[in-house]
């Protein structure tokens, strides 16, 4: 019916209730619409009667009702029919559709988190281990238990807006995994709606590319500042050849104001042409004007796909070195060519390419070959040739040996044995850059003098061993290094007891069952001693009766030599002749003229060392290796201190003769304690004592002998030296009065005792007193006895515990 289509849809569905009225207004409608034959009926019906008829209408209306109820009936159904499948249609296509979407949001890592109005809790959309994969969180809006501390506190503080005032937001977070999070917040329909999506990867790639582009950024300001620091210039130029970019060295270079100046007006530091001129690697070395001076530059220039880029280091200081290298390694050839020892250096590839005048004089080879730069083989090849090089059974072997040295990292040293008789020490060195350096040294007259000194110590021995005195050689060590069969006689020691070299301390103890307990007690220290070594000389008066002479005598190797010499008849005679007193007088006598005598005896020999000893140490002698210097070191001091005390008994003695002889002068009295001073400084310096000189600036001069002076006053300050603590003050004054000059040497050492005052003076009196002096006890004698010539006097005033003065007196008179 076409009534049908008037109703009213709710929500796309049509309603039923409707449908009896539109069939009744239908009805209505209809009733004109009927046929002609109803008017005849109309008549037929009159001939009814009317209680019939009015059933009959009756029956015919109910019946009529019931017929277009039925068909209203079933057209309202099946339009119901047809609403409810178009609903149906509908509502599938909405629930595929929201199917779709959701599939949609599933597609990518995200969660929904929907806050309704009406509820607290928030419904979920979303599968949040997609979102956080590594550690998954029980709830997802617990923030705080899966972002980063600073990434949650925003995302609460913006749900917080969101949900209260509609605030909307768009944040990107990081999870506690390092995770980028996107944060979108909106208001939809009344809801808050927050959208936690994974960073899609074009966005990660975009973010990986920013932070990359930042990193490059910050890379390329470092290097333009490092360029814009450089003291080298920089520039480079476009594809034309035209200057684009110079930094502020090149702009100083060429005197501009600034980078910009240079470009504009294109300001060159190289000739273009002079530029473009380098090897095939692009460098070269150019001159330029840098600054208004002139430089040498390596120019290094490299393409690049815009033009070029280019710089210049400064290599003048370079080139200079290079040709001071030049000059010294040209000096050193000729101190090499000077040299007596033979050199040769071989390079890397084992070609010559040094050698000096000693080299080619000792092979005799000819200097046209030598300068070819003939190979280490083919060298040796020539001197085999010529019989030069010593015989071997397996020559090739011998020369792979030696060749060895080109491998080697430390030096090797062999000795050769020529056919002609020499003897050769060869030194292989090899050389930092590669190669080997070869050293040959002729030792066939020292092999020949070591020869004949083993003869000489052999002759030695046997004058020892026939000697009727008693001798016994200790080393530096204090061990027993030679003894004679004399010496095991008088001590009636057994000849085995020596085989193992005892030290002095067991020769001792095996010597005092006989007595002489304070004689071998200083010939220990004499044998030990290590400072101030001398000669010690005495007697010792055995419990047997025995009486003997001993005596020390320090050796140039350091040991020291000890004799005994039995006295006991000349003794017994002298005792029986003459009184005590006597005896003791002609005893001391007799020790001065025995020490007088091995004093002289000894000067000359002492001499020769020395002078030897200087020349072993002439660098241009010959090379000593460090250990032979420093023996040579020993030999120095031990003769020099020898010598020393020969030269001390000799004064004494030169004066004890009356022989001696003033050279009397004026002199400056400061300019003298000032001389004496240095020499003890080292001896200062060691033991950390200051040294005070006073002495008014006014003092002057003064008339008498200024080498003896100044040797009182060194002797002096080397007893106050050694007897003062370390730390201590040693003060040496000069007082001028107007009948004499005062010397004084005051040092803050343990003081003399009253009953020694009277023996400092006497030879060989020497009492360390606890302190670290050491000496023969000679100083304070030569004091007093060069001061008595001048007609002066030597008084101490000491005290114990309070440190010593030495005062000495030069009248005037006696000295103009």
């Amino acid at each position: 019916m076409p009534g049908s289509s008037r109703s009213t849809k709710l929500g796309g569905c049509s309603s039923p209730t409707r449908a009896p009225v539109a069939g009744l207004a239908a009805l209505a409608v209809a009733t004109p619409a009927w046929p002609a034959e109803a008017a005849t009926l109309t008549g037929s019906l009159t001939l009814i009667p009317w209680h019939e008829l009015a059933a009959l209408a009756l029956v015919l209306g109910i019946a009529l009702f019931a017929v277009v109820s039925a068909a209203l009936l079933l057209r309202t159904r099946a339009g119901a029919a047809a609403e409810r499948a178009t609903c149906r249609s509908e509502i599938d296509a909405l629930r595929a559709s929201a199917e779709e979407a959701r599939m949609l949001l599933l597609s990518e890592p995200q969660v929904l988190i929907i806050w309704p109005v009406d509820r607290r809790d928030p419904d979920l959309i979303g599968d949040p281990a997609q979102l956080v994969p590594e550690d998954p969180p029980a709830r997802i809006g617990a923030f705080e238990t899966w972002l980063a501390p600073d990434a949650a506190a925003a995302i609460n503080t913006a749900v917080s807006a969101l949900r209260a005032e509609g605030q909307g937001f768009s944040k990107t977070v990081t999870t506690r995994h390092g995770r980028q999070i996107e944060a979108t917040g909106r208001a939809v329909g009344g809801r808050a709606v927050l959208r936690l999506r994974d960073l899609s990867p074009l966005k990660q790639e975009l973010s990986e590319a920013a932070a990359q582009k930042e990193k490059l950024q910050r890379e390329l300001e470092t290097v333009g500042s490092l360029i814009e620091a450089l003291p080298s210039p920089v520039w480079a130029r476009d594809k034309a050849g035209r200057l684009v970019f110079v930094n502020k060295a090149y702009a100083r270079a060429v005197e501009a104001a600034d980078a910009g100046a240079v470009v504009q007006g294109g300001i060159e530091l190289f000739d273009a042409a002079a530029e473009r001129a380098t090897n095939g690697d692009g460098r070269a070395r150019r001159a330029a004007m840098v600054g208004g001076h002139r430089r040498v530059l390596d120019v290094v220039a490299v393409p690049t796909p815009h033009g070029s880029a280019g710089i210049g280091i400064d290599a003048t200081e370079v080139e200079t070195l290079h040709r001071d290298v030049d000059r010294m390694v040209d000096a050193h050839r000729r101190t090499l060519d000077q040299l007596a020892t033979a050199v040769a250096a071989f390079n890397a590839e084992r070609r010559l390419t040094f050698y000096n005048a000693a080299y080619r004089g000792l092979w005799d080879l000819d200097p046209a070959f030598l300068d070819q730069g003939p190979s280490d083989s083919a060298v040796l090849d020539v001197l085999r040739s010529a019989h030069k090089l010593p015989e071997q059974r397996d020559f090739r072997e011998w020369r792979r040996e030696l060749h060895l040295a080109y491998e080697a990292l430390e030096g090797k040293q062999q000795e050769w044995h020529l056919p002609d008789g020499r003897t050769l020490r060869v030194v292989t060195t090899p050389n930092p850059e590669g190669g080997v350096t070869y050293l040959f040294e002729d030792v066939t007259e020292r092999l020949d003098l070591e020869r004949r000194f083993d003869a000489l110590i052999r002759v030695q021995g046997e004058t020892l061993d026939n000697l009727g005195e008693a001798v016994a050689v200790f080393g530096s060590d204090g061990r027993l290094r030679l003894s004679n069969p004399a010496f095991a006689r008088l001590w009636g020691l057994a000849s085995d007891t020596f085989a193992e070299h005892p030290h002095i301390e067991t020769v001792m103890q095996l010597c005092l069952r006989l007595g002489a307990e304070t004689a071998w007690e200083r010939l220990r220290r004499a044998v030990t001693a290590l400072d101030d070594r001398a000669p010690v000389a005495g007697r010792m008066e055995r419990q047997d009766g025995l009486i003997l002479d001993c005596a020390t005598v320090p050796l140039p190797d350091g040991g020291t030599l000890v004799t005994f010499i039995d006295v006991t008849a000349s003794v017994n005679v002298e005792r029986a002749l003459v009184d005590r007193n006597q005896a003791l007088v002609a005893a001391e006598r007799l020790k001065q003229d025995f020490v007088q005598h091995m004093s002289y005896e000894l000067r000359s020999p002492l001499t020769n060392i020395i002078g030897f000893s200087y020349f072993l140490g002439d660098p241009g002698i010959g090379p000593l290796n460090p250990r032979q210097r420093e023996y040579l070191g020993y030999i120095t001091s031990s003769t020099n201190a020898l010598l020393a005390i020969v030269d001390n008994i000799l004064d004494l003695a030169t004066i004890e003769a009356g022989a001696m002889k003033l050279d009397v002068a004026s002199f400056d009295i400061r300019d003298s304690m000032r001389a004496a001073a240095e020499g003890v400084q080292d001896r200062l310096a060691q033991d950390q004592i200051r040294l005070e000189l006073r002495a008014a600036p006014d003092i002057g001069a003064f008339v008498a002998d200024e080498r003896r002076i100044r040797q009182v006053l060194f002797n002096l300050l080397s007893n106050a030296v050694g007897f003062s603590p370390k730390g201590g003050t040693v003060v040496l004054a000069a007082e001028r009065r107007p009948d004499a000059l005062v010397l004084s040497v005051t040092d803050q050492g343990p003081g003399i005792p009253p009953e020694m005052k009277d023996r400092v003076f006497d030879w060989f009196e020497s009492h360390p007193l606890g302190s670290r002096h050491r000496g023969v006890g000679l100083g304070l004698s030569i004091v007093r006895s060069f001061i008595a010539l001048h007609g002066g006097a030597v008084r101490i005033d000491s005290e114990v515990g309070r440190g010593t003065t030495v005062i000495c007196e030069l009248p005037v008179q006696a000295s103009s």
